[in-house]
């Protein structure tokens, strides 16, 4: 694991849910945090503040449409502010319903575009760019937020169960890839999760259901993600690279 002295992580999508939260875990475990925004720079400034330790600082980009060049330079800007990456967290993402039946073929098709830009897309150069600087500075770890969703299956919003489905993958690929350059290549899948984003629904009447799909009989919390994070970046042995980590209380056991 990266030595405390050089514990250096950009963490996109990083300014609620999630993100925010796996931000407050790595600066207490001794990271220098880059906490990443598309948008909310103010929210962004307010997880910046609230992190243990000294040296972090928040990087606005939007890689929405899966620009490389976008990535490229948010990768670069980590490393400058940050004299260094030793992880990267792919956070960042988006869930748009789309229903097969109600979707128009120009409909269709936009959702898929801007859902595999941003969920797939987007992480794949941001894992190239870094995993590059990572390789030729004695390594470090790649953490990709996938989703059940990619086991299970999204009826409602399919290109983002593909897209999750495809960000496994490309974890695998990377560890297999990059093993031999000491970088590391860890998957971490989610199910539904008490973020603000997802608060309006586990409001409503499907709330009681949602929470029923775990025997815990409650979602998962960002922290309980985020411990999860911590520990692929910190504690998690050389030999795990490539795993897949599920992390829904028993929502979807898969075989």
């Amino acid at each position: 694991m990266p030595e405390p002295r050089s514990r250096t992580a950009l963490v996109t999508g990083a300014s609620r849910g999630i993100g925010a939260a796996t931000a407050q875990a790595l600066a207490a475990a001794g990271f220098r945090v880059a906490v990443h925004y598309a948008r909310d720079a103010a929210a962004a400034e307010r997880v910046r503040v609230s992190l243990e330790g000294h040296g972090h600082c928040t990087l606005g980009a939007d890689f929405a449409t899966g620009s490389e060049d976008a990535c490229r330079a948010l990768i670069e800007a980590a490393i400058a502010r940050l004299d260094g990456l030793t992880v990267l967290v792919n956070n960042a993402g988006r869930y748009e319903e789309h229903p097969l039946h109600a979707q128009t073929g120009a409909s269709w098709s936009a959702a898929w575009q801007r859902t595999l830009a941003l969920n797939l897309v987007a992480p794949a150069h941001l894992a190239f760019h870094a995993t590059r600087h990572m390789a030729a500075h004695g390594g470090g770890r790649i953490i990709n937020i996938s989703s059940r969703g990619a086991f299970r299956g999204e009826p409602d919003a399919p290109a983002y169960g593909a897209s999750k489905a495809g960000l496994i993958a490309l974890s695998q690929s990377l560890a297999q890839a990059l093993a031999r350059d000491g970088v590391l290549s860890f998957a971490i899948a989610p199910g539904f999760v008490a973020t603000d984003m997802a608060r309006e629904l586990l409001e409503s009447p499907r709330g009681t259901e949602i929470r029923a799909q775990s025997p815990l009989d409650r979602v998962t919390t960002p922290e309980e993600v985020a411990a999860i994070v911590r520990f692929c970046a910190t504690d998690a042995p050389a030999a795990m690279t490539g795993a897949i980590l599920d992390v829904n209380g028993a929502s979807y056991l898969r075989s």
